[in-house]
């Protein structure tokens, strides 16, 4: 086995998955069940639950852009412990996490992902749109 940057290269079970999804509702589901397949192929079933909700958050962000062509969804195993799950939009509009009042219905997506991620998510701008990004971490 070869360690590289903290990952243990297990060939095949540490390459990251991407899926190119339209701006559609529809794409939440796609983008969770990548997640999910990748989480199990890894052998990290304890990150699926958080993955998911947060994977949902950052797409249904994306869909709400209102960008015509496709997101790319990824999710990367960045070392033992952690995964990433990333949504790039064609939107350069940086993504602000939000207190919601008790009686809002919405604006609390973010405060989710901070939630289960421990505050480790962020975002950038590129010059086509941005990067949202999230990490967990087995055991946080």
């Amino acid at each position: 086995m070869n360690q590289r940057a903290g990952v243990v290269d297990r060939g095949r079970a540490v390459r990251p998955a991407t899926a190119l999804l339209p701006y559609r509702g529809e794409s939440v589901g796609e983008a969770r069940r990548m997640v999910r397949g990748k989480l199990v192929e890894w052998g990290l079933p304890e990150l699926i639950d958080a993955a998911e909700v947060v994977v949902s958050e950052l797409v249904t962000n994306a869909v709400k852009t209102g960008c015509l062509a496709r997101m790319a969804v990824t999710v990367r195993r960045v070392t033992d412990r952690t995964v990433r799950v990333a949504v790039r939009d064609g939107s350069r509009i940086l993504p602000v996490l939000m207190v919601a009042g008790e009686d809002e219905e919405g604006h609390r997506g973010l405060a989710l992902v901070h939630h289960l991620t421990g505050g480790r998510w962020g975002a950038s701008v590129e010059v086509w749109g941005k990067i949202v990004h999230a990490d967990l971490v087995v055991g946080c």
